[in-house]
């Protein structure tokens, strides 16, 4: 059993490095990044960077960019109850809302001071 549960685990092990070397670099975004040298891999060939020879990201386009950006990222979620307030009442009061004014009795009406020979039981 621990034979087929190392088997298991080692060959595993190998597709998910597989799968990591064999990443597409093209998939990732292309953006106005740090400059980098035209540098290539003595072995390969390929270039070292994910964005070689592009400028650094300073500037005035930069910045509209994310701008741009933020604007497809924001909410502008709104409570659709806080519609039917017309007039808040201030700290610990409910506010005024359209349709029935419904108001809500206190529990307690009336109270009454028991004295100090009177017990209760």
């Amino acid at each position: 059993m621990k034979l087929v549960t190392g088997t298991v685990a080692t060959v595993s092990g190998v597709f998910f490095a597989l799968s990591m070397a064999s990443a597409n670099p093209s998939l990732l975004p292309k953006h106005e990044g740090y400059p980098a040298k035209a540098s290539v891999s003595p072995v390969t060939g390929q270039p070292t960077a994910n964005d070689p020879g592009q400028s650094d990201a300073h500037g005035e386009g930069t910045l509209n960019k994310a701008a741009d950006s933020f604007k497809s990222a924001q909410q502008n979620l709104m409570k659709t109850d806080n519609e039917r307030i017309t007039k808040g009442q201030g700290a610990n009061q409910l506010p005024t809302v359209q349709g029935p004014q419904i108001k809500i009795a206190p529990p307690v009406t009336s109270a009454t001071k028991i004295a100090g020979d009177r017990k209760i039981e």
